[in-house]
């Protein structure tokens, strides 16, 4: 006959029955069930007071949770994430703050449990974390000194328009000054979209891009029509290296946010998808804390440049010594008599030739050297690490 296995609440029940009967003292009866007087008295007190019901165990979950958040703050902090269900627990702290500095919020850990109860938090896969690039941005200290610009990469709108969105941003503030869809990539309609924004906040000392068209191009010095216009307005141009777009990350960073907010999925028109754009700016600029600036807007650190946009294009200014030439449309230079071809994008510019062998010159665009021209040959060579070797006219 198997052992009759008796559960704890039993026992209780049964050493208060043998209590009651009075034939044992309360020291005996706690002798033989090992347990303590003071553990024995307790039981007792619970079942004058409620009967044997009161022997079950209780539980140990407080019944009030001291840091509890009201109802009414609760309710304020699932309607934020709701209207914003990309904002995490810290963003929504920080942006409760400036909104209302009267109420005290509760810490962000709290507000990140009273999402996930409220189904408003999904589990993120776990990835590989890597060490954070900080140069080559390091210099982006002040707003102005540098500008990223690109375009976020193309898609289909609802009514099967595409659009192209080009984006620029203060690298220091993160204040986005631009979102616009353009009708063409190419240099004349980028060029439309930085004069405007030229004219409403000054001019940066930088702006840094990637390789590729309009920014860039594979003539000598990597200049674009583009690229020489910022240059005779005194911006210096900055291109990240091929394949390296975390030395854009900032930038970068910015177009995803851009993309969960705006194009996934695309608007129903190209103009639908242009008021996303502003929408966005205005948020972005003005509603969203940002971790990197101690959690507040961009449009609260940026300032405007103090450099403003001329109303006449400067003139380039070159090396002395310098002897300037005129470039054909098509591209060439013309050197005693001789027509040496240099690129079409600098097709109706000077250039300047420094001499600095016999008929050896440095070709520069303004402060930019492009290469050498060999002037015994007619001869043209990009730059390189160091300059060609010249062979003497006999």
């Amino acid at each position: 006959m198997p052992w009759k296995e008796i559960s704890t609440l039993e026992q209780r029940q049964e050493w208060i029955s043998r209590w009651q009967a009075g034939d044992e003292s309360v020291s005996e009866l706690c002798r033989e069930y090992g347990i303590s007087r003071q553990t024995a008295y307790k039981w007792i007190r619970r079942f004058e007071q409620g009967g044997e019901d009161a022997l079950r165990e209780l539980s140990r979950a407080p019944q009030h949770v001291a840091n509890a958040v009201p109802e009414q703050i609760g309710q304020r902090i699932v309607a934020v994430r709701q209207h914003h269900p990309r904002w995490g627990p810290r963003k929504i702290l920080a942006y409760l703050e400036l909104s209302d500095q009267s109420v005290k919020w509760p810490a962000p850990s709290t507000m990140g449990a009273l999402l996930k109860r409220e189904g408003l938090v999904a589990d993120r896969r776990k990835r590989l974390r890597v060490p954070r690039y900080s140069a080559p941005l390091e210099h982006a200290d002040i707003p102005n000194r540098v500008w990223c610009a690109d375009f976020k990469g193309w898609f289909i709108c609802g009514d099967g328009q595409r659009c192209d969105p080009l984006t620029a941003t203060d690298a220091c503030s993160r204040f986005l000054l631009r979102c616009r869809h353009v009708a063409k990539a190419d240099g004349p309609h980028v060029r439309g979209v930085f004069e405007a924004m030229f004219r409403e906040y000054g001019m940066p000392e930088a702006i840094r891009t990637d390789n590729g068209p309009p920014f860039a191009s594979k003539a000598p010095g990597g200049l674009s029509r583009l690229a020489m216009w910022w240059l005779r307005l005194g911006i210096r141009h900055e291109r990240i290296e091929p394949g390296c777009p975390e030395q854009n990350g900032r930038h970068e960073r910015m177009h995803q946010t851009l993309k969960q907010e705006t194009a996934a999925p695309p608007r129903r028109t190209l103009r639908k998808q242009q008021e996303a754009f502003l929408k966005f700016e205005q948020e972005y600029n003005y509603e969203r804390p940002h971790e990197a600036l101690d959690n507040q807007t961009p449009g609260k650190v940026y300032q405007p440049s103090s450099r403003r946009y001329p109303s006449r294009l400067p003139e380039l200014e070159y090396p002395a010594g310098a002897h300037l030439r005129w470039v054909s449309q098509q591209g060439s230079v013309k050197w005693k008599s001789r027509r040496t071809f240099i690129s079409e994008v600098l097709g109706r510019e000077a250039v300047g030739l420094v001499e600095t062998e016999d008929e050896l010159f440095e070709v520069y665009y303004g402060p930019i050297l492009l290469g050498w021209l060999d002037g015994w040959h007619g001869a043209f060579q990009a730059m390189v690490e160091r300059p060609p070797r010249t062979r003497r006219r006999k």
